[in-house]
């Protein structure tokens, strides 16, 4: 049986993965480097808050004395990722016994975010400028539907109602990996999409950025500065407006994509254009397991392998005919069966029993 393939990121992972330049780049940023320091793990949280106000190299001999041995395991964990991510350095002296020192710009914003605290390169507009905004329950519904619209578009759905605005080039982007195609034949969904298609929307949502992120260069952006943008996007208040006279012209194309997505709500008022964030732009700093938080299940299966599903989205239809035989539909309830001919049919394209497993229990 294949194992899961698609393999979604976060943004920790991405930023580890960025030349030393480029990442000594963002920890210019007092919220960058919040963002890094809460995506450790907890150990590696404790050495940077020990090591904040520590000019001299600490020696790992050293370091490795503040742990008991039983926890030897975490605190090379903690150690790695805090190499990984340039916030500790590796250093070596005449006798070459490894010392660590941190990262004198994570250090020094660090410090000054501690003591003065940090405030965003724009503040929220005022209730005069915008009059009424969308409640937090119409946001996520916001959210949730372009979201389904976007996922529809990208394979190639006859379901999808409304496309997006973009361009065939950032879709072919983002359907890489996803669809495969012959000779004179359609796009199909393949192994990879199936899988996508059976994550968690966070973890889709990762997987969607990720490959946004590393086409930037294609589109003449420095994916530096898409991972400082979106970063510091996290940090922003869910509802609140913010003008889009603050951005730059980098960050302007890239909230007209993240619209697209789901992510944020553009608006225009009389005198000027803001945009809202939504929960998924603010939970982008959030580690996977962070952010897939449980909701209310929609999916019914009896112990006779009927299948119901309270839902009149066209998205989740799709995603359950992927394993299931669909019967009808409802305005609101899809009624199914798991067959054996249908596993048979997902085992084929790549899906395993694990994910189906997995997918219903979250739903």
């Amino acid at each position: 049986m294949p194992q899961v393939m698609v393999v979604a990121r976060n943004f920790m992972d991405m930023v580890a993965a960025l030349p030393a330049a480029k990442l000594d780049m963002l920890y210019d940023s007092a919220f960058i480097c919040e963002a890094v320091l809460r995506s450790f793990p907890p150990l590696a949280k404790k050495y940077v808050i020990q090591m904040l106000y520590v000019s001299a190299p600490m020696p790992a001999a050293a370091m490795q004395e503040w742990v008991l041995d039983e926890y030897a395991s975490k605190h090379k964990v903690a150690i790695d990722r805090l190499l990984q991510l340039r916030v500790f350095v590796e250093v070596r002296d005449r006798r070459k016994e490894v010392s660590y020192k941190m990262n004198n710009k994570f250090q020094a914003n660090m410090q000054k975010y501690l003591v003065s605290g940090g405030c965003l390169p724009r503040e929220p507009l005022p209730f005069s400028v915008t009059g009424r905004l969308p409640t937090l329950v119409e946001l996520e519904n916001y959210a949730l539907d372009q979201w389904e619209c976007f996922l529809l578009q990208l394979i190639n759905s006859s379901q999808v109602e409304k496309g997006t605005t973009f361009s065939s080039s950032m879709m072919k982007t983002f359907q890489r990996g996803l669809l495969s195609s012959r000779d004179g034949e359609a796009a199909k969904l393949s192994e990879n999409g199936f899988q996508f298609l059976l994550m968690e929307t966070n973890a889709q949502l990762w997987y969607i950025m990720r490959e946004y992120i590393s086409s930037a260069e294609e589109r003449g952006v420095d994916p530096t500065d898409l991972i400082s943008f979106l970063l510091e996007l996290s940090f922003h208040t869910q509802g609140a407006a913010y003008s889009l006279s603050t951005l730059t012209e980098v960050q302007r194309v890239a909230i007209m994509d993240l619209m697209e997505l789901g992510l944020v709500k553009l608006q225009q008022g009389r005198k000027d254009s803001w945009f809202i964030p939504t929960k998924l732009a603010t939970n982008l700093s959030s580690s996977l397991s962070d952010s897939a938080a449980s909701k209310e299940g929609i999916v019914v299966v009896e112990t006779n392998f009927r299948l119901y599903a309270y839902s009149a989205s066209k998205l989740h239809c799709e995603i359950l005919r992927l394993f299931s035989r669909v019967e009808y539909q409802l305005p609101n309830l899809i009624v199914g069966a798991i067959t054996k001919e249908s596993l048979y049919g997902a085992f084929d394209n790549g899906i395993t029993a694990e994910q189906i497993i997995s997918f219903l229990q979250q739903n």
